[in-house]
């Protein structure tokens, strides 16, 4: 039993060790140099194309980048909002909307109420007054019951001008941020800036083709010297650290890959914009060059030292380039997309 034990934890951490070296093989399509093109995939699609890292654009979707990737959950709206929509306005009631009448009701009430309870009195009186003492005591009735009635007037009066002197506060029904006027201030929109990168048409000239062409044959021959200086100058910095990387692995394992006699075939701009200050355009490239990978350990013309391809027979490779520069500066490798 203790040795079933160890035996599965030994292979747990077996695979938890083999796990990235898988990922990280699987991510080079099989091996080989950084750019191997059709021969061997190279190290899949990889680097920043600004907004559009991550858009289809007819090649194989970016795979390593630096650009965070957009987020999938849907925009809040104002459905889903519990604060969303605005609380019913509930109609007053006959009491609010007619204060006077209320007003007047209420002083006949309480003019009824003081008849009943003086009336009681009076009505005790009539047993034991004199027939002068009973009349005498109801006019003295009735004229109270019309004191109340004229203060209960009076009160409902000044009840209904302070109300009509108040000022309604305004109810906002149905107003939402969509219906809002643009430009107002209740316009978010207006008042707020997005993240939205500004994204214009750019027009790839004569002289921007011919300097994608000489950066195609500039950085793989600095690929094929393994000279990571002159890599710098033709590369963004996210490009580079996934150049050096690839550089440092065929170092540690004792081989390197040459793309000499680089001669481009044809080369079409699929698409080129603006950003703020920094202009992209991603190219279709198609090339013949001799791509061969050969070991740093075995002397040249003896067994095993031509790894893989030819370093005679010419090979087409296609991928799809992506340039950067900034304003109006050098274009920069960005990008590189397998087809």
């Amino acid at each position: 039993m203790v040795k079933r034990s160890h035996l599965i934890s030994v292979c747990l951490i077996a695979s938890l060790i083999g796990a990235p070296t898988l990922s990280f093989a699987k991510a080079r399509g099989g091996g080989g140099g950084f750019s191997r093109g059709s021969q061997s995939g190279g190290y899949g699609s990889m680097g920043s194309r600004g907004s559009r890292t991550y858009q289809n654009n007819g090649a194989k979707p970016i795979e390593q980048s630096t650009t965070a990737k957009p987020s999938t959950a849907p925009p809040p709206t104002a459905a889903n909002k519990p604060m969303g929509q605005p609380a019913p306005a509930t109609s007053p009631s006959w009491w609010q909307r007619n204060p006077l009448l209320a007003g007047i009701a209420g002083g006949l009430a309480g003019t009824w109420i003081g008849h009943m309870l003086f009336g009681a009195t009076e009505s005790t009186a009539k047993t034991t007054d004199t027939e002068s003492g009973s009349g005498a005591a109801s006019t003295s009735g009735n004229s109270f019951g019309f004191i109340l009635l004229l203060m209960a007037i009076g009160a409902g009066a000044l009840y209904f001008f302070r109300r009509s002197k108040q000022t309604p506060a305004p109810v906002f029904t149905g107003l939402s941020h969509g219906t809002t006027a643009r430009g107002s201030l209740l316009d978010v929109s207006a008042n707020h800036t997005t993240d939205e990168q500004d994204t214009r048409t750019y027009t790839v000239t004569a002289e921007d083709k011919t300097t994608f062409q000489q950066r195609l044959t500039d950085i793989q021959s600095a690929w094929s010297t393994q000279d990571v200086a002159a890599l710098r100058q033709f590369v963004t910095p996210e490009m580079l650290s996934y150049f050096s990387t690839a550089l440092a692995e065929d170092h540690s394992r004792g081989v390197q890959n040459h793309v000499e006699g680089v001669e481009l075939l044809k080369g079409d701009v699929r698409e080129a914009w603006s950003e703020g200050d920094r202009d992209y355009a991603t190219v279709d490239l198609r090339w013949n060059a001799r791509d061969y990978t050969v070991s740093t350990t075995i002397p040249r013309g003896e067994p095993g030292f031509l790894i893989e391809g030819s370093d005679e027979t010419p090979t087409e490779s296609c991928e799809v380039w992506t340039f950067m520069r900034v304003e109006n500066g050098r274009w920069l490798l960005s990008a590189i997309q397998q087809q």
